[in-house]
């Protein structure tokens, strides 16, 4: 066996077909436009292994048609460059260019020729997937009914199951005519079913299932096989399941791809769970369900199927997929959890040889499992939902490990979601979340302030399980350095978060100096002995830095000119700290509102609108408000992600605040004419406003509209919203 495990990385590429759509993951992530820049950002991480498309739907669509290669060619050339192996991925959960079907051969037969092409065109290739997660693939495209040709029967399943099988023999034997030691790198998802004794049949068949592709690709499934029988009466020739045996292609390396919901639970108490979950078999009705969600108590885990994948297979193992759509540091305990998994048994035995850095530029669609265009986007290692990739905090991870080095982040030490015992479990009581004991051994993360910020900030570290310590601006002077200074050396923190603030615009216009001490002296001195210790940085800024002239949202780059004094403090402070300590992150927003306090402006409309007054707001302004977690919720991820600089952050779409009242009122269902829209110049402020304060990310930060977010508001405040108590 190698002596270390190698981290290898993955491009997520999928091209599947849904009706006469296809949908294309390297047009969503952009890859397309940014071509080779793609690939030395692959380079930057220091693997020297890489899942890499060379698709046939791309490059085939039409039969017999002309193959550009020109694209592929330029990145394929680049990874040699750069002495990066390439995996050739041929197919990825497709089922073919339109002039094929998995029915009548010309699925393996096209596949086959297309791979000679591949081979003909780069003849020094050498590692080859030519159909990614076959099992997978055949069970939604031909068992549910997702993907073309949306099959919903025993029969086509299988039926898809073993074309795509018998095209990974074909092509591979028509590769090795030409590159006779050119490698099989075979994909599948890791599964396991767990379940109710009633159900114990059903997850015995689905155990025995899980390793058909396999087992068919080395030659293992005979009238002696369990999965013969099933084959068979579904209507599948012995001349088909045979073809197998007499054309066995074993594997270089058997890949899995291991997921939160890779593992299940059949439970036929239905009425324990959501209806999403329902299902059955024909004889029993069962709900099919992740095991985190259930207090199962069997043994489970990733590393107990790797111990039987080996002993079922014995050839070498990879995790070639390993990916969570979650926040930052969740991301990065997964991946953690993997690493020390694999590592550990490989101690224990078996051959594995690497863990894969999966959806290395994020993927799109898969909450809806990509039956629809586009979907929510999941960044990867790095975040290119600007088209711009941003490395992300899994970035620094991978780069430290393919060095060799020993990764470290204090967010490590503490659970992931799924390990935590108050995650959401069904058909059990809820467990209360107690205060944690503080980690000594472990940085905390700053919280300065006492206000509407600092409390959200705190909150939801605690949901996210980040340890931190919230000091308020009363037991902490930010202008004292040496009193700072010490609170550091005691706490050791590994950031800083200043969501601490002068927050009064109009008390601001007389009261100048304390102003510009709390927004602007303060955060300065911050940023100036955070970079003397190494200590990451955040602190807030303003929508009220510009003058509000310009003709739509006001991005990063734009220019400040504020016409307060509130303004005035933040836009100094951002040009000191930027001056100061270039790794700070300043993150400009507007007005916010949030669930937890009751100083904001939809909870003082809601008061007023209880009480039956008349609500006066500007309607001559641009405005677009802001909720409090989903600000924390990306600041927290832009800090775990080192992101220097100014970003806005800031729920998408725009409105006025006399629109924004009125849309309070309809959701409170409120008498909608109880607001009055005046100007801005009739509010009777002592500090002038712009009056267009509208922002938005040029660096890829996307928020929920602000409709969506004020709904959430109520979901937070449940049926309580109209008495005022927050939940």
């Amino acid at each position: 066996m190698e002596k270390e495990i190698a981290i290898w990385g993955g491009v997520e590429c999928t091209v599947n077909r849904v009706g006469e759509q296809y949908f294309d993951q390297s047009e969503y992530s952009g890859h397309y436009n940014r071509g080779t820049n793609d690939i030395d950002l692959i380079g930057s991480l220091g693997i020297k292994m890489l899942r890499y498309p060379v698709l046939w739907e791309k490059h085939q669509p039409i039969k017999d048609g002309a193959i550009d290669w020109s694209f592929i060619e330029k990145n394929l050339e680049r990874l040699r460059e750069l002495e990066i192996v390439p995996i050739a991925g041929l197919v990825h959960h497709g089922s073919g260019p339109r002039h094929v079907n998995f029915f009548d051969g010309s699925f393996e037969k096209g596949l086959a020729e297309y791979a000679r092409l591949v081979i003909e065109k780069f003849p020094w290739l050498e590692y080859f997937t030519p159909v990614n997660e076959p099992l997978t693939t055949a069970r939604f495209c031909g068992l549910y009914g997702h993907w073309y040709p949306h099959g919903t029967s025993d029969y086509s399943f299988y039926k898809v199951l073993l074309s795509e099988c018998k095209a990974t023999v074909m092509a591979m034997q028509e590769i090795r005519k030409f590159k006779p030691n050119a490698k099989l790198i075979q994909t599948e998802d890791l599964g396991k079913s767990y379940s109710t004794p009633l159900l114990a049949y059903q997850a015995e068949f689905e155990n025995q299932r899980r390793w058909i592709s396999y087992d068919l690709l080395c030659g293992k499934v005979n009238e002696q096989h369990p999965m013969w029988e099933p084959l068979v009466e579904a209507g599948i020739s012995e001349s088909e399941i045979l073809y197998f045996t007499e054309n066995n292609c074993v594997p270089h390396v058997a890949g899995f791809n291991y997921y939160i919901t890779s593992e299940r639970y059949l439970d036929h108490e239905m009425n324990k769970y959501p209806e999403q979950y329902h299902g059955g078999n024909g004889k029993h009705t069962y709900a099919d369900i992740e095991i985190v969600k259930v207090p199962l108590k069997q043994e489970n885990g990733l590393s107990v199927l790797l111990h039987e994948a080996w002993e079922h297979l014995q050839i070498p193992l990879a995790i070639t997929e390993c990916h969570l759509h979650s926040t930052r540091e969740d991301q990065m305990r997964w991946f953690n959890t993997v690493w020390k998994t694999v590592n550990k048994v490989k101690d224990e035995g078996v051959d594995i040889r690497a863990i894969t850095a999966w959806a290395i530029f994020g993927l799109t669609g898969w909450n809806k499992l990509v039956t629809e265009p586009w979907g929510v986007y999941e960044p990867g290692v790095f975040n290119v939902s600007s088209n711009c990739p941003r490395p992300t905090a899994l970035a620094r991870f991978i780069q430290e490990l393919t060095q060799h080095k020993v990764y470290y982040h204090p967010v490590l030490d503490n659970e992931g979601w799924w390990q935590r015992a108050n995650r959401q479990q069904y058909g059990v009581k809820k467990v209360v979340q107690m205060k944690r004991k503080k980690l000594a051994n472990c940085s905390p993360l700053l919280i300065l302030g006492h206000d509407t910020l600092a409390t959200a900030f705190a909150r939801i570290c605690e949901d996210r399980n980040i340890h931190h310590l919230l000091i308020s601006s009363t037991e902490l002077n930010t202008n004292d350095e040496q009193t700072v200074e010490q609170v550091i050396r005691e706490l050791k923190p590994w950031s800083i978060v200043d969501a601490s603030g002068y927050f009064q615009l109009d008390e601001a216009e007389s009261d100048i100096e304390a102003c510009l001490n709390t927004n602007c002296n303060g955060p300065v001195l911050l940023s100036s002995i955070c970079k003397k210790h190494n200590i990451r940085f955040l602190t807030f800024s303003t929508d009220q830095v510009f003058n509000g002239a310009k003709d739509g949202a006001y991005t990063e780059s734009d220019v400040v000119d504020p016409l307060n004094i509130y303004g005035l403090s933040k836009a100094l402070a951002e040009e000191k700290i930027r001056a100061n300590n270039p790794n700070a992150l300043i993150i400009r927003t507007g007005n916010f509102f949030g669930p937890w306090d009751q100083a904001n402006f939809v909870s003082t409309t809601l008061a007023e609108l209880r009480e039956g007054r008349t609500i006066t707001a500007a309607d001559d302004v641009t405005i677009s408000p802001g909720y409090v977690p989903d600000l924390v919720h990306e600041s927290l991820d832009l800090l775990l992600d080192c992101a220097q600089g100014i970003y806005h952050v800031s729920n998408s779409g725009k409105t006025s605040w006399a629109n924004f009242a009125t849309l309070i009122a309809m959701m409170a269902g409120y008498d909608t004419s109880l607001v009055q829209g005046v100007s801005i110049d009739q509010m009777g402020y002592l500090a002038p406003r712009p009056q267009n304060s509208l922002l938005e990310s040029e660096k890829g930060i996307k928020l929920p509209s602000f409709e969506t977010a004020l709904q959430h508001y109520f979901e937070a405040y449940g049926s309580n919203y109209q008495t005022g108590i927050a939940v």
